[in-house]
């Protein structure tokens, strides 16, 4: 019973907000060539800023995943040459090679991230 009181809120209140939203509008066609220029400005600085925090949660999780991948990985390694001392080489390269496949994946993320700060395509010029 809860819910659909909820619901017919909800409704009511989008209904009450859509009238609400088409006086805005109207209001502000009158003065449309001045609010577009404002308004481009804003868009472009929430852009910036929703750059700048899809930059540094991209970064973080893409090293976050990095650690985890090189830390099993060498964990691995580790208890493979424990098991078999005689195979540590060849485990050795084959984590290195593993180790840097891990790491490319970060610097891509960082390219990435630093194309969405400095070159962001959908920044009005």
């Amino acid at each position: 019973m809860k819910k659909v009181f909820f619901l017919m809120l909800a409704l009511v209140a989008s209904v009450f907000g859509a009238d609400e939203a088409a006086a805005v509008v109207e209001t502000a066609v009158d003065a449309a060539p001045a609010v577009a220029a404002a308004t481009a400005d804003v868009a472009n600085q929430t852009l910036k800023a929703y750059s700048m925090i899809a930059a540094g949660v991209g970064l973080g999780l893409a090293a976050l995943g990095g650690a985890i991948g090189m830390g099993s990985t060498a964990a691995a390694t580790i208890a493979g040459t424990a098991r078999n001392p005689g195979l540590g080489g060849k485990l050795m390269t084959t984590m290195f090679i593993a180790l840097a496949m891990i790491e490319a994946q970060v610097i891509y993320t960082l390219v990435i991230a630093l194309i969405a700060l400095y070159a962001n395509p959908y920044l009005a010029a």
